[in-house]
């Protein structure tokens, strides 16, 4: 249990510090450190994975004095400098207290041991006086052996001195156990940790990037819309400078889909003081999302402002007003279980003291209560009578005044503020008196000198430890610190507030139990000052109360706004009368009157006067509106889109108020193209427009960083070059990366892009198969089919690299296929033309990553091919996934610039050494370790001509 502790995250940094209190020595503090950098969980999960990177291996080059002496330089700075004073400090310290120490003939740790020995046996047998009289003779006797110059005296002072020195010692070594300490954390963050990460990549290799180890799924990937996983981008940044330099208005974003227009739309809410997101219907009838809105918006208002939306139950109004009962009869009963306890524990405790209090004061009390009634009678007959004009008309005016003030409650609020400003001060002074009293009492300053010193230090030591646990649990840092024993979790805060009540009851068992202090708490005016105290405490407690504000008009607003729209109300009124005779004459007459739903230019009306009172009320507070509609994009084509703003056009233009609407690319398209011979409801509508851009691969790694600590640059690239930049796909292959390493097992770059890549590969052409099927075929076109089900046929069956032959053979071939290469046959549509174009384009692009992704020395074939030209950047990958999006033409020309600068084949052919080399290094029949260290089976070794050739 005691190792489990001490393996807690929360509790690791406090024993490492230990540790290094403990061994402050130059090489113990670096080997703390190097331990300390190699069991960080990120950097102990990549060792051992290729050969020459165990813990063994890092830790024995860590030890070697290049990368020691590396590790100081970096940590070189004021934090070593106190670090190697402190040190010489105590060399010193120790020195002078051996010299002492060698002086005397006799062991100086036994004399002074034997000092203080003597003198605790002498104060517990005799008394404090004896050890006096001790402790005079003992100066007396060093006075005379001192005076006399005896090797008695001069064994003795170094004796003593060597003592004293000892003491210098110890707070020497204090003060370098905190040096160490203290540079220990410089040199792992500042030395050790860029020191070994250096050194790590260094062992590994060629591509270190290429080592993909994962602790298992992220979450920042398992749940794209989860908060906290923003990175800033230009849009973002684009997006806020806008709303800076504008009052109100109308922003449309617009961007290729999975973009990340949704993520922009949601950021920028949130960090608006009053904003929400709205989706917009994929078949929308405006009426319907106008109601929406104005319902979204009366919550969100309501929320905002601290009040409950009104919840419309299916239960009667009696059993709604039977389980609002029961709830505060729930409530009450709680609050009485606790309440009515403590008032007749308080009553039963202060009834004695008040008792006597009222048989003491009563009699005086009721003398002044009567000459006041007399007064005060005396005052208003002279009123009455005429003898008092000045304070009649005082009185007159007072009335007047207090008429005047009915709609303006000045009075209330004033006595409000008095009581504010005086009431704590008040709570306060008479707590303070009824613990000064204390002070003050004669008997209890009689009894106070009989309580011995002994049990004075403990009540003090017990109430300090019993405050200080008390503050404890009530630390925000010890309520998240926890230990798992079992299935039962143990908090901190918890322990604390348990060891405060343990303390709490023993100090006042102790006070009880202790004669001398039980006197004290007889005392009868105890019950009294406590009492004093909780009034004090209460009326201090009671200055800070506020009566719950009245509602707000515009949360009545809101109220009844959402009444009208969320239900339909009847009322029914019926009159009956009637004449009892003979013959039954009456009548009768019922009247039905229900509410109608309100229409569509009624319904924004409202709507713009409600947006309106509630921005001008939040802009008073400097608070920013947003309203966000997403989803505009959805809607199917432009028209469609175009014709939904032209809808809500009337409820857009408020003052105050930032809309942002999330349109396709067409829509911003059309709305750049204003002032031109084209005009349409953009120009009118909208007020800017943001182009939302695939993000770069700058971008890119920061986002999977972000949200996974186990993505490397390399799989960021990988992602990045299949998801073109576009936010959504690019955390989907994220996490395919992560799902792919979890099932193979391997941690290669290599392995995992070929099992990604060919992955994708599959399921597109699949899909594309699956539109040609719907196409017209005959005995002529039928080849592309033949050749559509060979690679599919391939992509199924291969299941290692040594089986890739045949798969990058039909690869090769059916993508290297120019556009028109196909027999061109009046039978084959345009429809499927393109559609076979747009598949080996696409097959194109997956063959060049898979050629780029797979093989070894990534970091430098990607030097060779930057210095080619622009088109070997990486991002030019990326680039030509977007392009496929486009035109399979233009795309083509791009792959076909970047296969160049990469250095791969124009055309397809039969690479044997490649193949060869593929079954060398195949992980289920290959015969030694690869190049990135994948541990294979040495049963049959490869021929020597086939062997990669020895590159150390």
């Amino acid at each position: 249990m005691l190792w489990s502790l001490l393996n807690k995250p929360w509790l690791r940094p406090v024993v490492q510090l230990v540790q290094l209190f403990a061994a402050p020595s130059r090489e113990e503090v670096y080997e703390r450190c190097v331990d300390a950098a190699l069991d960080d969980p990120p950097r102990a999960r990549k060792l051992g994975k290729r050969p020459g990177t165990s813990r063994y291996d890092v830790f024995r080059e860590m030890h070697n004095a290049m990368y020691r002496t590396a590790a100081y330089a970096k940590a070189d700075g004021a934090e070593r400098a106190a670090y190697d004073k402190a040190l010489v400090d105590l060399e010193r310290a120790r020195a002078r207290q051996q010299a002492a120490a060698d002086e005397a003939e006799w062991n100086w740790k036994i004399v002074c041991a034997l000092l203080p020995a003597v003198s605790l046996i002498v104060l517990i047998t005799s008394g404090f006086l004896a050890l006096l009289i001790v402790l005079l003779s003992a100066a007396l006797l060093t006075f005379i052996l001192f005076w006399s110059g005896t090797a008695v005296w001069f064994n003795l002072r170094y004796c003593l001195l060597a003592a004293v020195l000892g003491i210098s010692c110890s707070a020497a070594r204090v003060e370098l156990g905190y040096r160490a300490v203290d540079w220990g954390a410089t040199l792992h963050d500042d030395g050790i940790v860029p020191v070994m990460d250096a050194m790590i990549r260094h062992l590994m290799g060629e591509d270190p990037d290429s080592l993909f180890v994962s602790q298992g799924t992220s979450k920042g990937l398992r749940a794209p819309r989860a908060p906290g996983f923003v990175v800033p981008t230009e849009a973002m940044e684009q997006l806020q400078r806008k709303l800076s330099h504008l009052d109100e208005g109308t922003i449309a974003v617009c961007g290729p889909r999975g973009v990340g227009k949704s993520t922009l739309l949601e950021n920028a809410t949130d960090q608006a003081d009053f904003g929400f997101v709205i989706q917009a219907p994929a078949t929308y009838a405006p009426h319907d999302f106008l109601v929406s809105l104005s319902v979204r918006l009366c919550q969100e208002y309501m929320q905002h402002e601290g009040y409950p939306a009104p919840e419309f139950a299916r239960l009667s109004p009696f059993h709604r007003m039977l389980k609002s009962a029961r709830r505060r009869i729930r409530a009450l009963g709680r609050w009485s279980s606790f309440a009515l306890p403590a008032v007749a524990l308080l009553v039963l405790g202060v009834s004695s003291a008040a008792r006597s209090l009222y048989a003491q004061y009563s009699a005086s009390a009721s003398d002044s209560a009567h000459t006041v009634a007399h007064a005060v009678q005396d005052w208003l007959r002279d009123v009455w009578n005429g003898r008092a004009v000045v304070t009649s008309v005082t009185v007159i005016v007072l009335g007047i005044a207090w008429w005047l003030s009915r709609h303006d409650p000045w009075i209330p609020r004033a006595l409000g503020r008095l009581w504010t400003r005086l009431g704590a001060k008040v709570g306060f002074f008479i707590a303070l008196a009824s613990l000064a009293s204390v002070l003050v009492d004669p008997q209890l300053r009689q009894l106070a000198p009989h309580v011995h010193f002994n049990t004075f230090f403990v009540a003090t030591l017990l109430a300090a430890g019993w405050f200080y646990s008390w503050l404890a649990s009530q630390s925000q840092r010890l309520r998240l610190a926890h230990l798992d024993i079992g299935r039962r979790t143990v908090y901190a805060s918890d322990a604390c507030r348990l060891l405060a009540a343990c303390l709490g009851t023993y100090l006042l068992y102790f006070l009880i139990s202790t004669p001398s202090t039980y006197v004290l708490l007889a005392d009868p005016q105890n019950p009294l000052r406590l009492a004093g105290l909780v009034t004090g405490t209460l009326l201090a407690r009671a200055a800070g109360w506020r009566p719950r504000p009245a509602k707000p008009h515009l949360i009545t607003r809101c109220e009844n706004h959402l009444y009208r729209l969320q239900t339909i109300q009847t009322t029914t009124n019926t009159l009956s009368n009637g004449t009892a005779q003979i013959m039954t004459l009456g009548g009768s007459h019922a009247t039905s009157i229900s509410t109608m739903p309100p229409n569509f230019p009624a319904l924004v009306e409202e709507f713009r006067d409600l947006l309106t009172d509630i921005a001008e009320v939040l802009a008073i507070r400097r608070q920013r509106v947003l309203i966000a509609i997403d989803e505009v994009d959805r809607l199917g084509s432009d028209a469609q889109a175009l014709a939904f703003l032209a809808e809500i056009k009337a409820i857009l233009g408020v003052r105050h108020v930032y809309y942002l609407i999330s349109v396709a690319d067409d829509v911003g398209a059309a709305f750049v193209r204003r002032g031109l011979p084209h005009r349409d409801v953009t120009d009118s509508s909208l007020d800017d427009i943001i182009h939302v851009e695939a993000c770069t691969l700058k971008e890119a790694k920061a986002i999977l960083d972000k949200r996974s600590e186990d993505h490397t640059p390399h799989t960021a690239l990988l992602a990045h070059s299949l998801s073109g930049g576009l936010l959504r796909d690019l955390l989907r292959y994220g996490l395919q990366i992560e799902e792919i390493q979890a099932k193979t097992r391997t941690h290669e770059l290599p392995h995992l892009a070929r099992e990604l890549i060919l992955e994708e590969l599959s399921e597109t052409l699949a899909g594309f198969r699956t539109l040609l099927s719907k196409q017209q075929w005959t005995q002529d076109t039928s080849g592309i089919l033949s050749d559509f089900r060979t690679l599919c046929g391939h992509l199924k069956t291969s299941q290692c690299v040594c089986s890739d032959g045949p798969l990058l053979h039909a690869l090769e071939h059916f993508a290297h296929q120019p556009p028109g290469a196909q027999p061109s046959h009046r039978d084959i549509t345009d429809n499927a033309r393109q559609l076979i174009d747009e598949a080996t384009a696409y097959s194109y692009f997956a063959l060049t990553l898979l050629e780029i992704f797979t093989a070894p020395g990534l970091d430098r074939r990607s030097e060779n091919a930057l210095a080619q030209g622009s088109h070997g950047a990486y991002e030019r990958l990326a680039e030509a996934r977007l392009e496929l999006g486009i035109s399979p033409y233009s795309a083509r020309t791009l792959i076909t610039h970047i296969r160049k600068a990469w250095s791969l084949n124009d055309s397809p052919g039969i690479d044997i050494i490649g193949v060869a080399l593929r079954q060398w290094s195949c992980p289920q029949h290959g015969y030694q370790s690869d190049a990135f260290g994948r541990r294979r089976t040495r049963g049959n070794r490869a021929p020597r001509s086939l062997r990669p050739p020895n590159t150390d």
